[in-house]
């Protein structure tokens, strides 16, 4: 009888058990679910910013665009002429040798000038010019005839030839340092002349024509 006395106690002990693992399994599986819809809420919350961020720096950059467009304009390169001829009379008086154009080239407005008769240095003539095309030429004149002067206003070139103009020969130069560029090179009378820009010969010859 003992036995049989013992037998329902078992049996509500192992139910007792299989509750309270089903409750521990239950309350697991609640809390993964919730963990999962908090996880899913963040990602979907995270997704949300950043597409509402892309979309409101579109929107910056289409209102930018707009506002370049319609308030750009273009801007016309102004040359800014000088003048020359003054100048360029008080250095005659002073270095005989000083040449510019007689009259300038149709078109060409001369932008910067400068003379230098110091004491005990070279005298110097520069006059700078831009072209109709908006090019750069200019003359460059020295009463020294060493190749300092040459490299000096040049740097490192090599000869190209040579062009008669009126019937004077000058030795032409490619600029090795600039893009481009070539020179026109007399030396004579104790005086170097050079013309030099990123016209081409041309342009170079025209304005050593025009030399007076």
């Amino acid at each position: 009888m003992s036995s049989t006395g013992q037998e329902p106690i078992h049996a509500e002990a192992e139910a007792g058990t299989r509750d309270e693992a089903a409750a521990r399994e239950q309350a697991r599986v609640r809390a993964e679910a919730a963990a999962y819809r908090a996880k899913n809420n963040a990602d979907r919350a995270k997704a949300r910013t950043l597409t509402n961020m892309f979309w409101a720096m579109l929107a910056c950059l289409i209102v930018v665009a707009f506002l370049a467009i319609v308030t750009w304009r273009p801007k016309s390169e102004r040359v800014r002429a000088v003048e020359y001829t003054a100048q360029l009379q008080d250095a005659k008086k002073l270095a005989p040798w000083v040449r510019g154009p007689g009259p300038m080239p149709s078109g060409w407005s001369a932008t910067s000038v400068e003379f230098r008769a110091p004491e005990q240095s070279p005298i110097t003539w520069h006059l700078g010019i831009v072209t109709d095309k908006k090019k750069y030429v200019g003359v460059e004149q020295s009463n020294v005839t060493g190749p300092t002067y040459q490299s000096d206003k040049l740097g490192k070139t090599e000869d190209d030839g040579t062009s008669s103009v009126a019937g004077v020969v000058w030795q032409r130069k490619t600029l090795l340092d600039r893009d481009n560029e070539h020179a026109l090179v007399l030396v004579g009378s104790g005086v170097t002349t050079i013309v030099t820009g990123n016209a081409g010969y041309p342009a170079l010859e025209t304005l050593a024509a025009s030399l007076r």
